[in-house]
């Protein structure tokens, strides 16, 4: 575009940044065209470029024109973000969302591709300038880049605390030679057999380099872990953290929305990796197998981002061929719930494993690892529909949260009580364990509860009416038999009649969760 008085100067040439070309099409209105991923023609959807020359309350329009996904929250009240770097001066405003009048359509120009050609969809918004001469960044969701996580590492090493938990090394080099890094946490400086007898928990993230949010969940994830909370300090002392916290770190700094600079979905070769052309995927493979080798895993976590859905979720891996399993990979997920209501949503959650999603690496390592608890966490790129969130689209900081609320529930779900550990191995058994010991005990008194029911209803027929004292009687019993049914049944066969859910025993075994039938099995 030619620089003149009163059109904007677009630009993308930084780290991250994806925009192809800018079209001034009338007066205050541009057409945008993105950056295909690198060696592909497709994969459109993640943006970030800046403008300059702006004009003090003038309204701009921007078209985005060649986009892939036939459906997006931008049609769900999803804005894009914005940082203007005038309001960041006068004001301190960091990154925000902004923009109106937003729409998302299919238009008429079509792309090849090898099922047959695809319409190309359009992003359309406006923006009103604040400032004169501001220069503005607009982006897909919050930037998380190559180098902010290259700093952020950085910082952890010159902060003395933090860096004697949190030990850094080079897990790999990608195909342009950027280095992969490979965290591990936990308290150092016990002996060699204390250290043995620490579980291993797995955290990876931005497989696709434009799902940003991805990013930061993990800085949550990691600002938790690395800090001296009590509940920190008691992960660090029970479990071996290992976090891969930037799997494509070439796409991410060329501005590709899924693929590495291979033009290859990175979650989608896990099954057959080759070392030369996947070298990260290889080596986090190879890592988590050294890893259970080592020690026991208890979690693995692949943090991504989602275009369609609101909320936080997880996709899991079910057993329904294995009775001793069944259902155990939903309780994690529904902990979680419990503790982030407004961030998690459960009912999103699902647990199947389709034939597309076989080489993902969640599905890869439940089959590789024998792991119950592997799991793809999703995070929306819009907000969130339940708890005090609801209707809000989601800031940094909300992304970031839920790394405590996933610590807090690996906390609960692993309690380190030796006396807990031993009930649930009771109940494992069968009926030998304590539950349904006094479940049994309990069945077994309902008969002089129903003798009495009924002596209480005769008593009560002489004294205060045959029907109320008759009807008062049978509450009793079916209650106490209803009760003592449910609980039973729930300790043998996971399935709790009373409340016509599915529930299951949490390793901990602090309770007893209900799993309800609205979700999928």
């Amino acid at each position: 575009i030619p620089i003149e008085d009163d059109i904007l100067q677009f630009e993308s040439r930084f780290e991250s940044g994806n925009l192809a070309r800018a079209y001034h099409t009338q007066v205050l209105a541009y057409t945008l065209h993105l950056s295909s991923d690198l060696y592909t023609v497709k994969h459109t959807q993640w943006f970030y470029f800046r403008i300059a020359n702006t004009r003090k309350g003038k309204i701009y329009t921007f078209k985005i024109t060649n986009l892939l996904k036939p459906d997006s929250l931008y049609n769900h009240g999803m804005q894009p973000c914005c940082f203007s770097t005038l309001e960041n001066q006068t004001a301190q405003r960091g990154w925000h969302r902004a923009g109106f009048a937003l729409c998302y359509f299919k238009n008429d120009h079509r792309v090849m591709h090898v099922r047959g050609d695809r319409h190309y969809y359009t992003l359309h918004f406006k923006w009103q300038a604040m400032h004169d001469n501001d220069t503005v960044y607009f982006a897909h969701c919050y930037p998380y880049t190559y180098t902010d996580l290259q700093n952020y590492i950085t910082d952890i090493a010159m902060d003395e605390r933090r860096a004697a938990v949190c030990r850094s090394r080079v897990l790999c080099h990608t195909l342009a030679g950027n280095v992969c890094d490979l965290l591990t946490i936990t308290n150092f400086g016990v002996s060699q057999a204390e250290m043995a007898a620490r579980r291993g928990v797995v955290f990876t993230a931005r497989v696709h380099p434009g799902e940003t949010n991805a990013s930061w969940m993990m800085k949550g994830v990691l600002d938790f872990l690395t800090s001296n909370d009590p509940d920190a300090v008691e992960l660090r002392n029970n479990f071996v953290f290992k976090v891969v916290p930037m799997l494509n770190p070439d796409g991410v700094i060329v501005g590709n929305y899924r693929c590495s600079l291979a033009g290859v979905d990175l979650n989608r070769i896990y099954k057959n990796t080759l070392r030369d052309l996947y070298p990260t995927i290889w080596s986090t493979k190879m890592m988590m197998q050294r890893l259970a080798r080592d020690r026991e895993v208890m979690l693995y976590i692949d943090l991504h981002g989602h275009s369609r859905k609101q909320n936080i979720f997880v996709y899991g891996c079910n057993h329904r061929h294995d009775p001793v399993k069944l259902l155990s990979e939903r309780v994690f997920p529904r902990m979680v719930a419990l503790n982030g209501p407004s961030h998690f949503s459960y009912r999103s959650s699902k647990f199947a494993v389709k034939k597309s999603k076989e080489s993902t690496g969640r599905v890869q390592t439940w089959r590789l690892l024998n792991l119950v608890n592997t799991f793809t966490m999703e995070a929306t790129f819009c907000g969130s529909t339940q708890g005090r969130l609801a209707g809000k689209q989601f800031r940094q900081c909300d992304f970031e949260a839920i790394g405590p609320i996933i610590l807090d529930s690996l906390m609960d779900f692993c309690d380190p009580d030796t006396a807990k550990v031993r009930r649930h191995e009771m109940v494992k058994k069968g009926l030998d364990s304590p539950v349904c010991a006094s479940v049994t005990l309990c069945l077994s008194a309902c008969l002089p509860v129903w003798l009495a029911g009924w002596l209480a209803g005769w008593l009560a027929g002489w004294l205060a009416g045959w029907l109320a004292g008759w009807l008062a009687g049978w509450l009793a019993v079916c209650l106490s038999a209803c009760l003592s049914v449910c609980v039973c049944t729930c300790a043998r066969t996971r399935t709790c009649t009373l409340l016509s859910s599915r529930c299951v025993l949490t390793p901990s075994f602090k309770t007893c969760i209900a799993l309800h039938s609205e979700t999928t099995f």
